[in-house]
């Protein structure tokens, strides 16, 4: 065995928007990977329409950057625990990792997550304290809160005995001392290069290679990436497959890549050591090991922690079907899940008794639904239930398990009482409280992942936009109880056409509207939140009967307020077992599973029925 002392391999983790783009956009243009008159976007690796439009990271990236004779591959990962599952892929690649905290908030969350993944594969790690430059920096208690957290994690002594370098990543900046920062960031690289480990191989041995991530080339298909841990690949090399199962497929290599800088460059042969791409291998699927055919050497499959949460993504049978995507049948659907399952390890996807709705599930609400915005983008039409967790039963005592997330919550002191009241609501339980140097208040619970679905908005409406809410999976526990989702009914539509001013104006005193006027709607469509705790079937498309004295202008003197545009987001939080959320590439609709007024009447004339039977 020996150290490839030319390469190293890292990744870069933190808690979202705590600046590992803008750092891996520093760090690229310090090593002149582009031209100096070149145009770079910003977060350059979120390439992602999705990623610049949230501002963070969803998809791991490689790229590569050379300082002097040592080539450093970097993996840049997702930062929110809901995509988990790309986290624990790509640490299976790396030899060390950049811990990157914020001055002012300290170790968040999915600092937490991440980072006990990385003590988990031993990997050593240099503390990045970034934004020091911020007003309420505090880089010394940063430092010390990181240095608890890697106790708290369970690791070991050469672990925590980490160095730390201070950053302003959107300057270039770093620097030992945070009163004396560098203008460049050479004491990073040379933190770098001295602290995190090469990686050992042994180049003699057959090549052995585990299938990290997948991508796709409109001109090479799909193409495998993954760290080789021992002996060589090369051009047109034979070399077997073995699957999760332990099956063996022979394959042959059509081209092999490694990085440099933001590209892939096409070699000959690639050594231990290096992060890879391959082509020619199309049936390949992430956790499986590319190796040799005459001395096979499977490695260990990656194990990703299960789903938390699921929803039913079906084929739209609302009214309005059909005219605003290009893919709606259950064909297609069914074939773009299952290509999502290639690449997306955290998810899951089962059949259910009907045969145009499938059962998806994933790490969390912010999982699914970008998987649904996206498909809405690639021109799709489904329609999606509202999301519940997945229970476990105890296999010793039989009693029923729920998923529960640890909460952390920033909110100012003003509403501390209707924060302890929201999430008492919702069966959490408070762990720790402290008070904050700016005026707000930081608090930690425990909570059902059940009595947080729907949450986040109506925190962020009673605190004003203020509060900032992160969680992240904590375990099982015993079921908490009952828990009530949702206070309000909603406003349905009852007769389909086009919705007016007119009947807008009458239908507001009734609760929140969700349209404008000019919007076709539909029996069952839900136009609204109802002030009361009951559903309301209103007429929305109502026109005023003109009479000689009132001309058709007259409808439009008429105040309307703001209605509640909903987003994606908001449209899965607000939706309840009996509702759904209709998906088309121009629209998101929300609409009842029974669309009929009268049918929905009996139905729920039924249900309580039997309710009372029960009780």
């Amino acid at each position: 065995m020996i150290k490839q002392e030319n390469i190293r391999n890292i990744a870069i983790i933190a808690h979202v928007d705590h600046g590992k783009t803008t750092l891996v956009d520093a760090m690229l243009k310090q090593s002149k990977i582009f031209r100096d008159n070149q145009n770079v976007p910003e977060r350059v690796l979120d390439s992602n329409d999705l990623e610049r439009e949230r501002g963070i990271t969803i998809l791991a990236k490689n790229t590569a950057i050379r300082y002097g004779n040592i080539k450093i591959n970097i993996v840049d990962t997702p930062g929110h625990a809901d995509f988990g599952g790309e986290v624990e892929r790509v640490l299976n690649m790396v030899d060390g990792v950049l811990l990157l905290v914020d001055a002012a908030e300290g170790p968040m969350p999915q600092t937490r997550f991440v980072l006990r993944k990385a003590l988990e594969l031993g990997h050593k790690a240099i503390v990045v304290i970034n934004k020091i430059d911020r007003t309420h920096a505090r880089p010394s208690w940063a430092v010390n809160a990181t240095f608890d957290l890697f106790i708290e994690l369970g690791a070991t002594e050469e672990q925590a005995d980490f160095p730390v370098i201070y950053t302003i990543a959107s300057a270039g900046r770093a620097g030992t001392d945070p009163e004396h920062l560098e203008s460049h960031l050479q004491p990073l690289f040379e933190a770098i290069v001295r602290h995190l480990p090469a990686p050992v191989v042994d180049p003699d041995m057959p090549p052995q290679l585990l299938v990290t991530n997948l991508t796709y080339d409109d001109y090479k298909g799909k193409i495998l990436l993954g760290r080789l841990s021992g002996g060589a690949l090369r051009r047109l090399q034979p070399v077997l497959r073995i699957d999760r199962e332990g099956g063996t497929h022979p394959e042959k290599i059509a081209q092999v890549f490694i990085h440099e800088g933001l590209e892939r460059i096409e070699v000959e042969t690639a050594t231990a050591g290096e992060i890879v791409a391959l082509t020619g291998i199309p049936d390949a699927y992430i956790g499986e090991t590319i190796t040799d055919p005459i001395n096979p050497r499977p490695l260990p499959p990656i194990v990703v922690e299960a789903p938390t949460v699921r929803m039913t993504f079906g084929v739209n049978t609302s009214p309005l079907s059909g005219r605003e995507g290009t893919w709606s049948t259950s064909r297609k659907l069914k074939e773009r899940l299952d290509r999502e399952l290639e690449r997306n390890v955290a998810l899951r996807v089962e059949s259910t008794d009907s045969a145009d709705t499938f059962l998806v599930s994933g790490r969390g609400e912010l999982h699914l639904a970008i998987l649904i915005e996206t498909m809405r983008r690639e021109g799709y039409e489904f329609q999606v239930s509202a999301p519940e967790v997945i229970m476990h039963q105890d296999p010793e005592t039989g009693e029923t398990l729920e998923p529960v997330e640890e909460v952390y919550v920033e909110a100012p002191e003003s509403a501390s009482g209707i924060v302890i009241e929201m999430l008492g609501q919702r069966r959490g339980r408070l762990t720790n409280m402290r008070q904050g140097e700016n005026g707000s208040v930081y608090y930690t619970y425990l909570a059902p992942t059940r009595g947080l679905l729907g949450f986040r908005q109506a925190f962020l409406t009673a605190t004003r936009g203020m509060g900032i809410v992160h969680s992240v999976f904590y375990g099982y526990e015993p079921y908490a109880g009952s828990i009530r989702q949702r206070a309000n009914g909603s406003l349905v539509a009852w007769e389909p056409g086009v919705s007016t001013a007119y009947a807008l104006f009458n239908a507001q005193e009734r609760g929140q509207l969700f349209i404008v006027p000019g919007i076709e709607v539909y029996e069952g469509m839900i136009v609204g939140r109802c002030s009361r705790d009951e559903d309301i079937a209103i007429n929305v498309a109502k026109k005023k009967h003109l009479t000689n004295h009132r001309s058709a202008g007259a409808d439009e003197l008429v105040h309307l307020e703001a209605p509640l545009l909903m987003s994606l987001d908001d449209a899965l939080e607000y939706i309840a077992e009996d509702e759904l959320v209709e998906i088309t590439p121009k629209n998101i609709r929300l609409r009842k599973r029974i669309l009929d007024t009268e049918d929905r009447r009996k139905a729920r004339k039924t249900r309580n029925i039997e309710m009372g039977n029960g009780g």
